[in-house]
């Protein structure tokens, strides 16, 4: 799969492009671990979110078959408590909709415990989205390539991307 390297810059003007999209104010925001945590952050500053939540999602596959992956059940790790959600209007922040699985179980799990969730991501790929008839209410940008944010960099086989060898231990 192709990637794309991104700078501190690109994603400033990635938050720019969000900023004038969002509808009215939330009243609390839900980050998805590990890849909303610094545009969550960055959102929740610019717009003055001060009810900020996380999610902590796992998709188990171990000792299973590509399509079997797909089709497994949420494990939700980290999930804050119903009464934090019900009848908040709830930004539900990652960095972005790959397959639509992580963010889409957030969703869902908001919406059963009687919140009003919207969906940002910083890229959506829609060609790779399980969801045909679902996609995030705020993206900054459509990508079909995996991208690499500027806060992974440096870090496994990102380091490859730049030509660096890799740290040994």
């Amino acid at each position: 799969m192709r990637k794309e390297m991104l700078t501190w810059e690109d994603v400033d003007r990635l938050i720019d492009a969000l900023l004038p999209q969002f509808r009215g104010a939330f009243d609390a925001m839900m980050i998805v671990t590990r890849g909303g945590l610094v545009p969550g952050g960055i959102l929740a500053e610019a717009l003055g979110i001060t009810h900020i939540l996380t999610a902590a999602v796992d998709f188990p596959h171990q000792f299973q078959l590509e399509q079997q992956k797909l089709m497994a059940w949420p494990e939700f790790i980290q999930f804050p408590a119903e009464d934090k959600l019900a009848g908040f209007k709830t930004l539900v922040v990652d960095d972005v909709w790959g397959s639509g699985r992580t963010i889409t179980a957030v969703k869902n799990r908001i919406l059963a415990a009687g919140g009003l969730p919207e969906l940002c991501v910083l890229h959506y790929n829609p060609y790779r989205s399980l969801f045909t008839h679902t996609e995030p209410d705020y993206y900054a940008a459509i990508t079909d390539v995996r991208v690499v944010y500027p806060w992974e960099i440096d870090r496994g086989t990102d380091r490859e991307l730049r030509g660096e060898p890799e740290r040994m231990g």
